[in-house]
């Protein structure tokens, strides 16, 4: 691998490695406004504008994890490349940073409100981490592959696999909410007169995590990212 990408990486790492902190950092105030004893489920309801804020702010991390790969390079596969490697690093150092100022997560077990964007999505703590590992990888890949030049691209097959797998995970974390109507509106308190159309926030607690469709996801991404090893490791030598 070329110097000025060993290089790129280790910058790329710390900036994200950074950014995970503020990101933690952002979660300390909230969980000390409102999880004060600590963080679990039933969720307190929050004020609507909070939760639009928290809904905006989590659109602004997404585009801070790709601005910094659109300045790097201008291929768009390096750039999803990139957007993966910093991705990985970020979600992992999240959990990191809260354990050093929080103590939590208590374990990979612990149940965690994961994303608002489109719907909430809950789950381990452990699912999350095993993605960012393997969006990590899957950056290390492509960009390994285009490390020796512009032909190493991804097939057909492997953007099929990657792109049902990752749909399948994100099934596995929205699928409990949605079933049982929490969404947004109930976050913020809200609902009819009678309550009957929304669940009230204090009432949701995840009853099981629908593993199986993460663990079929999982082994789908698992094999594209095999794929494209081989075929990276291949061009390379």
């Amino acid at each position: 691998m070329r110097s000025d990408i060993r290089r790129a990486f280790v910058w790329m790492t710390v900036f994200y490695i950074a950014m995970a902190y503020l990101e933690s950092a952002v979660v300390v105030y909230l969980r000390a406004l409102y999880y004060p004893e600590g963080f679990d489920f039933p969720l307190v309801t929050m004020n609507r504008s909070l939760v639009g804020t928290e809904v905006f702010r989590e659109v602004a991390t997404i585009l801070m994890l790709l601005a910094p790969a659109a300045i790097l390079t201008r291929s768009a596969l390096e750039r999803f490349a990139w957007f993966c490697f910093g991705f990985g690093i970020w979600d992992i150092f999240y959990y990191v940073w809260l354990k050093v100022l929080l103590g939590w997560p208590a374990g990979l077990m612990s149940r965690d409100l994961l994303f608002l964007v489109p719907v909430p999505w809950v789950g381990p703590v452990w699912a999350p981490c095993v993605i960012s590992l393997g969006l990590i990888g899957l950056g290390v890949v492509i960009l390994r592959g285009r490390s020796t030049g512009a032909l190493f691209g991804v097939d057909g097959w492997s953007w099929f696999f990657l792109l049902f797998g990752a749909l399948l995970m994100v099934i596995s974390f929205t699928i409990d909410p949605l079933m049982r109507s929490y969404g947004l509106d109930t976050l913020a308190g809200a609902g009819d007169a009678s309550g009957s159309a929304l669940m009230n926030g204090r009432e949701y607690i995840p009853e099981h995590y629908p593993w199986p469709w993460f663990a079929v996801g999982c082994a789908m991404a698992l094999f594209a990212l095999i794929r494209l090893a081989r075929r990276a490791w291949d061009h390379n030598t």
